[in-house]
């Protein structure tokens, strides 16, 4: 695969983030009628990050932080629990109606009541995150980074947060840092900043060397019109998103690999999964299965990290994808939203449907 990895790298992979906690029902019930929740920390960037980082690679996130917050003490040591080390400047709460730190309230579904989900970031302190917080030289000039990755939910969070995504995607590719870029379109993020944020994107996007994306994505973020969408046959929106990589391959030469997930919910707990990939000019295609899924919430996440993940170990493009594909099954496996393997050998065995029990 025609990506070079930068040697000698202290950190696989750096992603600037905003991390909160996201709060989900105990034993799959709705949000307005539990009284017994869990909470664990949470971001769509750190998600990523975590199958390199629970499989031994050190991992890096770009934040911040309210100071003296018990919130912000408890996503510290989550984040350490997760061997992801992280960097941020601490900012005063300012009083009660003064900066915090995200809450995501969800639940997992069941049956054909579906997941759904309340984001809380009102005062989200990782709004304002700037990049002249990070010292650039030091995190990517001395120490070093693989591969630097942006989700376009931090670069479109705020007008601060885009300001620092293309600050941080510029700095990655004057230290040899490769970058991956998953457009992850929010309408309600984007809602009277279009025209500015699609011209972020495609800053971003035009030194990307790995986009992930559906055909919504790319055509809202990057103002492609390409085909019809598949509606809900994936043999149709296999067809589609293949006709519209050609398009935004043509356009954004510098990326190396494309990529998406294909789902189609059957019910809560079931879902059909499959994976597309083209690298090395080359279509790989993972045929969707019906998978089981206990919360739904992250397999997106657990396909780019593990596809991440293959990129830092050079495997081939295909197991790349495998590896992905199986990243985002272990994800819907959990009521975390982000995939925690034990080890490669784990994930391999979701991939081949091995489920035996092992002593």
């Amino acid at each position: 695969m025609d990506l070079k990895l930068r040697e000698n790298c202290r950190y696989a992979i750096a992603c600037p983030t905003s991390i909160g906690v996201r709060i989900t029902p105990e034993d799959r019930m709705a949000v307005h009628n539990s009284t017994r929740f869990i909470m664990t920390s949470s971001s769509a960037e750190t998600n990523v990050l975590n199958i390199a980082s629970s499989l031994g690679r050190e991992c890096l996130a770009l934040t911040k932080f309210v100071k003296d917050s018990p919130i912000a003490a408890f996503l510290k040591a989550q984040l350490r629990a997760r061997n992801i080390r992280y960097e941020g400047v601490e900012v005063e709460q300012g009083g009660p109606w003064g900066c915090r730190h995200q809450f995501n309230v969800a639940d997992s579904g069941f049956g054909l009541r579906g997941p759904r989900v309340w984001n809380d970031r009102a005062g989200e302190v990782g709004r304002t995150l700037n990049a002249a917080e990070f010292d650039i030289p030091r995190i990517f000039g001395q120490e070093g980074v693989g591969i630097l990755h942006l989700s376009g939910l931090i670069a479109a969070m705020s007008e601060e947060t885009t300001a620092c995504c293309l600050a941080l995607a510029k700095a990655a590719k004057k230290y040899g840092t490769l970058v991956s870029f998953d457009l992850n379109y929010r309408a309600s993020f984007w809602k009277g900043r279009e025209a500015e944020l699609r011209e972020a994107f495609h800053q971003i996007a035009s030194v990307a060397d790995i986009l992930v994306g559906n055909e919504e994505d790319f055509q809202l973020c990057l103002g492609f019109t390409g085909p019809e969408a598949g509606g809900k046959d994936l043999a149709a929106k296999i067809g589609s998103f293949k006709g519209m990589v050609s398009e935004v391959k043509a356009k954004y030469s510098n990326a190396k690999i494309f990529a998406t997930t294909l789902r189609q919910v059957i019910s809560a707990n079931e879902h059909l999964w499959g994976a597309l990939m083209l690298a090395d000019d080359e279509w790989i295609v993972e045929e969707p299965r019906p998978i089981p899924v206990l919360d739904r919430i992250g397999g997106g996440d657990g396909f780019t990290g593990g596809v991440l993940y293959g990129v830092l170990n050079g495997w081939k493009p295909e197991n790349c994808l495998q590896f992905g594909w199986a990243s985002g099954v272990l994800a819907a496996s959990s009521l975390n939203d982000y995939a925690e393997p034990a080890d490669e050998k784990q994930i391999w065995d979701i991939y081949a449907g091995n489920a035996r029990v092992q002593r």
